[in-house]
């Protein structure tokens, strides 16, 4: 996966040394992120190590990556095994210079044991994944009594607007005037009718039902990446959450649903009938989240129906940013066609369908 943005420099860091305390010293880059949305690095200053990230302004200004920083704040007043975001000496969390936007982590406990894997590369152990379900509801739980509005932006953010409207094709077009970016590249594509086919189906079988969840504030990028980990293979525990970029109110139901997207179906890495589909991955998130945190079986089956198009908004928010901020109409191609699109058309294949089969059996 190639990087959107290039690598945090020497000069950006002698800068942030000036606001931050906790980069004094001699720093030393140890190691550079790959992940493409924003720039991040790992430092050394003084025997310190800090977690350096940096946005594009226009993707994430200090007032909507703070946004971030609260809910994560709350998470770890709760108990929650939150890292760290640093303050700057001004007791900011976010510093806007020359375009960016940028926030400094404590090095977290554990150890990334996805590093080198790509993104949504599903748990290796079925052990790990009920782990992972158990950790998400201990973060729904904490996250009950949180309460903040929507989130300032719809630029990489994983929202349920449009999931939860009556009319999504109607909700979606009285956005478009703020969202110039993505409505360039939907005045080329027939979105209407392909909204139409492959989502609005799946979206109509939800019958209203997700209205009755309640609004939560979630992580709603639930994977093993972004979780570091104490231990090796089927015993390991959780011992840092992190990377609440795409966080934001929906439901418990959407964020599990998510977790469950990306971390039960290998999209990156399938065979020639299609990405490869983990049940028993699933069943393990499910079943630790159920150990933590009851669902009824109606749940249950509303989590089901959710699943085909619970990347709704968040794809659409991947087409606004690669047309509207990169410029790279190939990427927003890929957002369209193969996320928005493809994973809706492939949930009623074989391999889709026998994945929500079994979770509706789980009730």
């Amino acid at each position: 996966m190639t990087a959107d943005w290039p690598a945090i420099g020497d000069g950006e860091l002698a800068w942030l040394r000036e606001h931050h305390a906790a980069l004094d010293g001699d720093c030393r880059l140890l190691w550079h992120s790959p992940r493409p949305f924003s720039a991040a690095a790992l430092v050394d200053c003084g025997g310190r190590r800090c977690f350096v990230k940096r946005h594009a302004v226009q993707v994430r200004p200090a007032r909507v990556l703070e946004e971030e920083h609260r809910f994560m704040a709350h998470l770890a007043g709760a108990g929650l095994p939150v890292v760290q975001v640093l303050p700057a000496r001004s007791g900011t969390t976010a510093l806007e210079h020359d375009g960016w936007t940028y926030e400094v982590h404590a090095e977290g406990a554990g150890e990334d044991l996805y590093r080198n894997y790509p993104s949504w590369t599903p748990l290796a152990h079925a052990a790990q994944a009920h782990t992972a379900g158990a950790m998400l509801a201990r973060l729904h739980r904490a996250a009950a009594d949180y309460h903040a509005p929507q989130r300032g932006t719809h630029l990489l953010v994983a929202r349920d607007d449009l999931i939860r409207a009556a009319d999504p094709v109607a909700a979606l077009r009285q956005q478009l005037a703020e969202r110039p970016g993505l409505a360039a590249y939907l005045s080329r594509q027939p979105w209407e009718q392909d909204l139409q086919r492959a989502v609005l189906p799946w979206q109509r079988a939800l019958a209203g039902r997700l209205q009755a969840e309640p609004v939560l504030w979630g992580h709603n990028d639930w994977h093993a990446s972004n979780l570091l980990w104490s231990g090796h293979g089927p015993d390991a525990s959780i011992a840092t959450i992190f990377d609440f970029g795409l966080a934001s109110p929906a439901s418990a139901l959407f964020d599990l649903a998510t977790a469950i997207e990306r971390n039960a179906i290998a999209w990156l890495a399938d065979d020639a009938d299609g990405p490869v589909a983990h049940p028993d991955i699933a069943l393990a998130l499910l079943a630790g989240y159920r150990q933590e945190r009851p669902l009824s079986a109606a749940q249950v089956h509303l989590l089901a129906d959710l699943l085909p198009v619970v990347h709704l908004d968040f794809a659409l928010s991947e087409v606004e940013y690669f047309q509207g901020v990169t410029g790279s109409s190939a990427n927003a191609d890929v957002a369209y066609h193969t996320f928005l699109l493809g994973h809706a058309d492939w949930f009623a294949g074989p391999r889709g369908r026998a994945l929500l089969g079994g979770l509706h059996a789980a009730a």
